[in-house]
């Protein structure tokens, strides 16, 4: 699938304005490359919430005097396919930035195009760290909260429940690995006595969930950390309520909590899972309000956790771009680093140090109402309170990415 939005129209949320466009003036152009067909749950809102982002700020004068222009790739969820489109838009349709990926292989591979060819990249929803750490660079940037970020307010909330033997489930691939990496090392500086008794890797996509199920019982855990998300997630649950295996066990759950994934199980969503996720528009902030009264203006729908990531990137860029009065790559590398933007749910920034986002994370509980999952009991935590110190990222991230 490819598609070109070129975007403008009037918008709620406004960003104060910088210059007005002026008439004629040549666009700047991102070039988004997304999985568009292979998890449209996430990604269609998100590029919805982009598409809404692009024409506030073009009714709002656009940046630099010029207009924005969003031009949308599908990888399909393939790093190839992510690294071909990446040359088409930066080759043949002159982009000033490339943005985007789902999966963090692919996040991955773009990050690494960006180095070879000294291009600016923003990701928006990969959430492994090496993006931004052990294979960060100078041209990559991160939107949202990392698995260490979230695996770190999990392993925080675990570690306060009576649970000592412990199982992991999650996705054989980057995010997964990661995710488990994380929250195993940080559960276990918190809880010394925890012991992680077992796991479970099913190819993404393709999970077993009886037989996942069945292996994870015969462990006889207390607790249960789960990475599965999208149609694996929603056959593991069934699996698991049907066999029991959540029964007197504690769960911890990353990204469950979105309503992507949990509004698919309806009445079968499970209760009582510590999560990550996005509580929609049962936040009560202006900002967010305006947002999503936007949102279900322009689009007939509630607001995902995909639409506050693509909405919030747009706005990440726009402010990026403004701060470096360029889109020259080296300009922009610097006006993006330490670079404060808004978002429906609070101030954010991508911090100098690693150029990842302080977006925040939601953590609460999963709970039925009416037919449907919802969170409930949630807090946000703001990004920069679940990073780790400044020595231990500069140990991870490359001198060269400097």
């Amino acid at each position: 699938m490819t598609r070109r939005l070129v975007l403008g129209a009037s918008g709620l949320l406004a960003m104060p304005r910088l210059l007005h466009a002026q008439s004629g003036s040549s666009p700047i152009r991102i070039g988004e490359i997304n999985s568009y067909t292979s998890n449209p749950a996430f990604t269609l809102p998100y590029r919805n919430a982009m598409q809404l982002a692009v024409e506030q700020l073009n009714a709002e004068g656009g940046v630099l005097g010029r207009p924005l222009e969003l031009i949308t790739r599908d990888d399909a969820g393939r790093p190839q396919d992510a690294v071909r489109l990446a040359g088409e838009l930066v080759n043949d349709q002159k982009v000033d930035v490339l943005a985007g990926a789902y999966l963090s292989n692919v996040g991955l591979a773009l990050g690494e195009y960006a180095a070879q060819n000294r291009k600016l990249y923003v990701g928006g929803e990969p959430l492994t760290d090496a993006m931004v750490w052990e294979k960060g660079n100078r041209y990559t940037f991160r939107l949202r909260p990392s698995t260490y970020m979230q695996a770190a307010i999990l392993a925080e909330e675990a570690a306060k429940l009576p649970a000592k033997r412990w199982v992991t489930v999650a996705p054989n691939y980057e995010f997964g690995q990661s995710a488990v990496k994380w929250f195993r090392q940080l559960l276990t500086a918190r809880r010394p006595d925890v012991q992680f008794v077992g796991e479970q890797w099913p190819a993404l996509g393709r999970v077993d969930a009886g037989a996942t199920v069945q292996a994870l019982e015969q462990l006889k855990p207390d607790a249960i950390f789960n990475v599965l998300f999208g149609p694996d997630l929603t056959n593991f649950v069934r699996q698991g309520n049907t066999r029991g295996l959540f029964e007197k066990r504690a769960v911890a759950s990353l990204l469950t909590g979105e309503p992507e994934y949990l509004d698919p199980l309806g009445d079968e969503a499970p209760e009582g899972w510590i999560v990550t996720g996005y509580p929609g528009e049962d936040i009560a902030l202006p900002a967010h309000k305006a947002y999503a009264a936007a949102y279900r203006a322009r689009f007939n729908a509630k607001p995902m956790c995909g639409s506050l990531v693509g909405y919030s990137l747009i706005r990440s860029i726009a402010a990026g771009i403004a701060r470096a009065r360029s889109v020259e790559t080296e300009a922009m590398v610097e006006g993006f680093r330490g670079v404060t933007f808004d978002t429906p749910v609070g101030p954010a920034s991508y911090r100098a140090l690693d150029q990842q986002g302080t977006l925040g994370v939601f953590v609460g509980r999963t709970a039925l109402k009416g037919n449907a999952g919802v969170m409930q009991d949630w807090r946000y935590i703001p990004g920069e309170a679940l990073l780790p110190e400044e020595a231990v990222v500069r140990s991870l991230r490359p001198a060269s990415a400097s």
